[in-house]
């Protein structure tokens, strides 16, 4: 029994991935191009997207948004979690990223599951809430700029349904948040969504330590 949670060496985080489900080889050969990419660290662990299958599959999920694509992995790894009859609206505005995904997602045979809306995600967020799709989402990701982090996820909580599950990367920020000395821009805004979290009644809160942090929110 232990408490708190282990720390992981990098002996024991390779037998974790020895031991827990293979990505496929198209998510292994997107994982090898982002991980040339200057910014490769956008790009979501392996572990945290097995964690998304499970969660998927544990909703029963059909309905899925990203808000925040990069190259694509993440999206990728919901899309194939979900039905076949199932949807996933993605959030950018960077067409050199997603044209990295478009090109896996299409071979990975699942691109006609994902809608990619390139602008502003705050406006894509509004206009599925003008189009009436407000409580129509079983699960929604947020990984994109922090300082907007609130409010996608205000715009989530209007979209995902009830018992539907948001989940926000990213919120312990590599240790930052815990460092009041830090009080940049992006690190004040994790720092106070976790805060409005904690205290939100209209969802059931867990900030989980996997990756950079995922908070976890059941909608009530």
């Amino acid at each position: 029994m232990a408490t708190r949670t282990i720390n992981l060496t990098d002996t024991l985080y390779d037998y974790l991935l020895s031991v827990t489900p293979k990505p496929t080889d198209v998510m292994m050969r997107l994982r090898d191009e982002t991980a040339k990419l200057p910014n490769a660290g956008m790009q979501i662990s392996i572990e945290h997207g097995q964690f998304f299958v499970l969660l998927i599959n544990l909703l029963g999920a059909k309905r899925a948004l990203e808000v925040g694509v990069f190259t694509g992995y993440s999206g990728l790894t919901v899309a194939q979690a979900l039905p076949p009859d199932g949807q996933l609206i993605a959030c950018d505005v960077s067409e050199e990223w997603t044209s990295i995904a478009r090109r896996y997602w299409q071979e990975a045979g699942v691109a006609h599951k994902i809608d990619l809306r390139l602008a502003p995600a705050a406006q894509t967020l509004q206009k599925l809430l003008d189009d009436g799709q407000a409580g129509t989402f079983d699960f929604a990701f947020i990984d994109a700029d922090k300082s907007s982090y609130d409010t996608y996820y205000e715009a989530a909580l209007k979209l995902v349904r009830p018992r539907g599950l948001i989940a926000i990367d990213n919120t312990l920020w590599s240790g930052k948040v815990a460092d009041p000395s830090v009080t940049d821009a992006d690190t004040s805004a994790l720092r106070a969504l976790n805060q409005k979290m904690l205290n939100d009644d209209r969802v059931v809160f867990c900030l989980a330590p996997i990756g950079d942090g995922i908070s976890l929110a059941v909608v009530k």
